[in-house]
Parts: C-alpha cells; sequence; structure tokens
C-alpha cells in the first residue's frame, strides 16, 4: 500500500464514524438568537463527473469549473484527472475541457490564469484557450489539496500529505507553516489578511495571520473537515463525509447539511454569495448539488 492511500482510509473512517448520527435534512442547533442560514436544494449536475473534488465559480464568465479526480486512489499520478466547464444552471458544457491532469483538487482563479493543484504540482490553464500553459512542480510535496489566491496573484495551497501551507508569488514558492494542529490540512481560504484552514484528521479549523505569522485553533471537532468559503459575516465549511457547517463569527458551529445517509460526500465546496448558492461536489456521488442559502 502507498504511503499517501492512507489518505484514502481516512477519507472513509470519516464517511462511517459519522454515519449514525447522520440525516438528509438541513439542521439549525445553535443557539437561540444567532442567525444560521439554512439550504433547499436548487439543481444537480448530470451523473457523468468521475469523482469530482472541487467546483470554482468564474464570476467574469459565469461559468462553473469542476476538477475531477476519475477515479481512486488520489495520490497517483495516471494522468487520467480532469476539469469540466458548466453553465450557471449546472449543465456541462465542456466534459472533459482539460485533460493531462493525474488528480486535480483545489483551484483559484487570477484573472485568466487557472491555478490547479495536482498531486505534487500546481497546473496553470488558460481559461481563454483552454491550453495547459506551464506548471510548477513543489519539492517534497505529498498530497496537494485546496488553493486560494488573492488579487495580485500569490497563490496559497495545502499538502494534506505533510501538514504544510504553501504561498507562490512569480513562480517562487515559500512554505508558509506546518502545524500539528492540522494533521491532513485541507481547505484554505483566504479573507483579507488572514487564512483560515480546515483539517481531516484533526478536526481543527485554524486561523492564520499573515501579517504576525500566527497560527490560533478557532474550532474543533469538525472531523473531515474540507473546503473553506466565507458567507455574508460567518464561514461555511464542509465536512467530506458528507456535512457541511455553518461557522458564526465568534466561531460556533451549526450542522446545516447532512448527506451521508445518501452515501454522498461533500468535498471542496464553492460559495456564490451573489446568488446565495452553494455547490457541493459529492464525490463518488460523480455529481455536483447546489443549494439555495436563506437566512
Amino acid at each position: 500500500m502507498k504511503k499517501y492511500n492512507l489518505y484514502l482510509i481516512s477519507f472513509m473512517y470519516f464517511a462511517f464514524a459519522n454515519c449514525t448520527s447522520s440525516t438528509d435534512e438541513t439542521t439549525e442547533e445553535n443557539a437561540v438568537g444567532i442567525q444560521v442560514p439554512s439550504l433547499e436544494l436548487a439543481w444537480e449536475s448530470d451523473t457523468t463527473l468521475l469523482t469530482p473534488e472541487s467546483v470554482l465559480y468564474d464570476t467574469a464568465n459565469d461559468f462553473y469549473y469542476v476538477s475531477c479526480i476519475n477515479g481512486v486512489p488520489p495520490d497517483t499520478k495516471d494522468g487520467d484527472g480532469y476539469i469540466t466547464k458548466m453553465d450557471a444552471n449546472g449543465k456541462i458544457i465542456a466534459d472533459r475541457w482539460v485533460t493531462g491532469m493525474s488528480a486535480p483538487k483545489g483551484m483559484a482563479l487570477v484573472g485568466s490564469t487557472l491555478y490547479v493543484t495536482d498531486i505534487s504540482r500546481i497546473v496553470m490553464i488558460d481559461v481563454t484557450t483552454g491550453k495547459i500553459t506551464g506548471e510548477k512542480e513543489i519539492k517534497g510535496a505529498a498530497f496537494l489539496n485546496d488553493m486560494d489566491a488573492s488579487s495580485d496573484g500569490t497563490v496559497y495551497f495545502t499538502d494534506s500529505g505533510t501538514k504544510k501551507a504553501y504561498r507562490m508569488k512569480d513562480g517562487e514558492v515559500k512554505e508558509l507553516f506546518t502545524s500539528d494542529d492540522l494533521a491532513q490540512i485541507n481547505g484554505v481560504y483566504l479573507d483579507g489578511e488572514n487564512l483560515t484552514f480546515a483539517s481531516m484528521e484533526s478536526g481543527n479549523v485554524v486561523q492564520y495571520s499573515l501579517l504576525d505569522n500566527t497560527a490560533t485553533v478557532v474550532t474543533d471537532s469538525l472531523f473531515g473537515g474540507d473546503g473553506v468559503k466565507k458567507y455574508k459575516d460567518g464561514y461555511i465549511i464542509s465536512n467530506w463525509s458528507g456535512e457541511v457547517y455553518h461557522l458564526t463569527t465568534d466561531w460556533k458551529k451549526t450542522k446545516i447539511l447532512d448527506t451521508q445517509r445518501a452515501k454522498l460526500n461533500a468535498a471542496d465546496i464553492e460559495v456564490v454569495e451573489s446568488n446565495n448558492l452553494l455547490l457541493v461536489p459529492t464525490f463518488f456521488g460523480n455529481k455536483v448539488m447546489a443549494y439555495k442559502i436563506k437566512m
């Protein structure tokens, strides 16, 4: 067994460990007086997406990009991974829009360049042509995962296999930090001068300050932590096994979606605040589900 196939085993552990308490409905369990969103299914894509891991909205072009691993294990350099392009209503308009990757996961868009993590490298794609224009191998990387970017082109990304977070700017890569608080570090979201991370194994959510390079555990027990996104004043974080949580500004968490009984995962989510939409790639469910967010 390959070393980082343990990551897949962890995936399955979280799925089975949490299934006994699951429901397929949204729940509101937070304290009285705290506004928590509810979700209503808006649409579903076709089930032709092979192991969709991440979804990203292209605001300028009104498209969604979906990274598809195309089977597991998710750390094998087999060359069968791809990116799909969907329209704003979830209709697939270019199935294997970009090929030539192995296990594409997190994505970030800067101008016309789409950055994608692919196991041990960052792939650059020109969205106007759908062509791979470059790649950057990350020395020592084991399982590159989620990604976010600033408007100036700085790209932030995680390595679930090494508990490290990185920054890349102008082609230069720098390790930001590594932390035992973020075992199997996954989701990352940039908000001003802060990065918010979620982790699969530790269940911690950590906020990292780019101003003073400090990392603080802001909440815990969110095991299987995958995608991290901002919605209004709070955060929305997915648990790969099929749960989605809302976190308030003081980091109180409430489960707002649970699809474990339906055997649908919740991988690297996207939030389109302008449309009040939450997009959930279902991994083994082979589709993306869109939910209307209601406050």
